[in-house]
């Protein structure tokens, strides 16, 4: 009897480990699709927010040179 109870006790924590780890490489997946499609929103945007930089600057050196 003695060995059975150990038995269980060794295993116990695979048990709950393994659904726990299953569950999180799942989530895993998810997040890096989620930041892949992220990223392409991001590199879009980044492209118009270069040209809105380089607008404002222009703007403020306008302003400079009219003083």
């Amino acid at each position: 009897m003695n060995g059975w109870v150990v038995v269980v006790a060794a295993s116990a924590p695979a048990l709950v480990a393994g659904p726990v780890m299953w569950f999180l490489s799942r989530f895993d997946k998810r997040n890096t699709e989620q930041h892949k499609g992220n990223m392409g929103v991001l590199n879009r945007i980044e492209g118009k927010v270069d040209k809105l930089d380089e607008r404002v600057d222009s703007h403020i050196e306008w302003h400079m040179k009219k003083d």
